[in-house]
């Protein structure tokens, strides 16, 4: 059995989303993808079971990285209205600096590959945010709605503004961003 090489791992998922975000999931291939990474497609097959494990796999870990960027400076102890407005100034951020696996994650997330992933394994990433948001919901400082509701108005339009096909003149400036969560921030308090 080989050793699984992290370097060429990352060297995977890096090529897995630059091919799927130029050509499509239908178009790329375990051998493009190989190809594009600069290892044998075999290779691929120590690492995934197969092209959709590959693609599930990669996903997952995009949102990962999005939870942990997200989290990054999540202070709970904070009044819940600055932890939520870091958190997505925290999220502007990254999104901004990875727009290739924010395009890869979305076309994902609007496609049938999507009914392969556990939700379990993304909500884990962002636990403390759901954690924080209940917090604020019991202290009357929130409205009290489902979480998705509650995400949709305050992330959601992130996601939507730092789209350059969706909003190409947008610019993800500190005065827009805290405009941005300030107009979330009145969507979803009491």
């Amino acid at each position: 059995m080989r050793v699984k090489d992290e370097i060429k791992q990352n060297a995977i998922i890096e090529a897995t989303v630059a091919l799927v975000n130029e050509i499509g999931f239908a178009s790329s291939s375990v051998s493009k993808i190989a190809k594009r990474a600069n290892v044998s497609p075999a290779t691929i097959y120590i690492y995934y079971k197969n092209k959709d494990d590959l693609l599930v796999s990669t996903y997952i870990k995009i949102k990962t990285c999005l939870g942990e960027a997200l989290m990054g400076d999540f202070d709970p102890s904070l009044p819940v209205h600055d932890t939520l407005m870091n958190a997505g100034a925290e999220l502007f951020n990254y999104i901004t600096k990875h727009r290739e696996l924010f395009y890869f994650a979305e076309q994902f997330a609007n496609s049938p590959y999507s009914d392969l992933v556990e939700k379990a394994q993304i909500e884990a990433a962002f636990q403390p945010l759901f954690e924080l948001l209940q917090f604020g919901i019991d202290q009357k400082i929130i409205k009290d709605a489902p979480f998705e509701l509650l995400l949709a108005h305050l992330y959601h339009p992130i996601f939507n503004l730092v789209n350059p096909r969706l909003n190409p003149h947008f610019k993800a400036t500190q005065k827009n961003i805290d405009l941005a969560m300030s107009m979330a921030w009145d969507a979803i308090k009491l």
